[in-house]
Parts: C-alpha cells; structure tokens; sequence
C-alpha cells in the first residue's frame, strides 16, 4: 500500500477553510466598526490584584482593536512593594513616577520529555526611576519596589499575550502584596495609599 492509498482512506468531511474565511470576513467587519481604537483614562478599569494596585489600559477583554499585548498602569505606594509573581511572557515597564527597585530570580531549565525549572535562591537586584525602562526575561520570578518611604510611584507594565493563544500564559503569583485584601476597593487603596 503506498502513501496515496493511506491518505485518501475515511469518509469524514468538513468546510473548515470556507468556515475560516467567513470567519476572518466577520472578525474584520468587527474590528473596523467596533473595537476601541480610543480607551478613555475613565474607561480604564481599576483593579486590586494579589500583584498590586492596577489600572488596565489595554487589556483583551476591554475590546480594543490591540490584539497582541496588554498595558497596566501599577500604583506603589510610598515604601510598598508589588506582589511576587512568575509567567512565561517576558515583561517590559516604563516608570512614570517615583523611583526603587526589582528583584529577579534568574530561571534556569532543561528540556527532556518535559521541561524542568529551577529558580535561583539569590535574587539580582535592578534600580529604577522615572524615565527609565525595565525589561524582565520569561519566566523570572520577579517584584518590584517603591524605595521613597515618603512618595508613590507608578510603571506602565506591558505583557506579550500571544502566548496564550499558544497555550502558554501561565501566570503565577508566588506572593500577594503585603496587606491584600481581595475585597477592598482600588480607588479607596488609591487614596489610602496618597494616588488621589
């Protein structure tokens, strides 16, 4: 039996191609005619998160024509630290205020029949300030710190998201903020914490 007898063997049938172009003919009226191409800051979500106090500015469920990335604002109060958390999308922020500092716990993995990781005991340490723009490698587990015990700072955090459409978002928090607490409001933590 050779190939072309194999290959030309079942009775299943389907119309995944046809279905694929209506589809991307549907996607792209959708996105032309209403996707956001304008995300007003008072159209941006706040969120209290185990990583921090957050404001959304591009995210894939605020229906924005951005396709590839999402974009938060995060908020440190004076002397406060993020939460400590790992995911497989490399990371990049700018800081917009303030000044202090990340530690990155280096990952180093093999791959045999599945991937082993293993993270560094003795984290290395990156000082930043305003103007100044941080990237962070995949799968490093990673915090940051605001060093002004007396101001806030601010980062516009910026995350891959094509990885998850492969399969491979895994984000992990490793450590909540110190004081999370799920059910306080974000805009009272803005206050609280001299934001607003």
């Amino acid at each position: 039996m050779d190939e072309r007898d194999t290959i030309v063997k079942g009775n299943e049938v389907c119309s995944f191609y046809s279905e694929n172009i209506a589809e991307t003919a549907a996607y792209v009226e959708d996105y032309y005619s209403n996707k956001l191409k304008v995300v007003k800051s008072a159209e941006m979500p706040f969120e209290n998160s185990p990583q921090g106090i957050l404001k959304h500015m591009i995210h894939e469920k605020m229906n924005t024509v951005e396709n590839c990335v999402d974009i938060y604002m995060q908020f440190l109060g004076a002397g406060q630290a993020s939460g400590k958390h790992r995911h497989l999308a490399e990371e990049v922020f700018f800081v917009a205020e303030g000044e202090g500092y990340d530690l990155h716990w280096d990952v180093d993995f093999q791959v045999d029949i599945k991937f082993t990781w293993e993270w560094q005991k003795e984290p290395k340490k990156f000082e930043w300030k305003q103007g100044d723009f941080v990237y962070i490698p995949p799968y490093v587990e990673h915090k940051h710190f605001n060093a002004n015990p007396d101001k806030p700072a601010r980062i516009i955090v910026i995350h891959n998201r094509i990885l998850k459409a492969m399969g491979a978002a895994w984000y992990e928090q490793l450590e909540p903020y110190e004081g999370f607490n799920p059910d306080d409001d974000p805009k009272d933590l803005l206050e609280k914490f001299g934001f607003r």
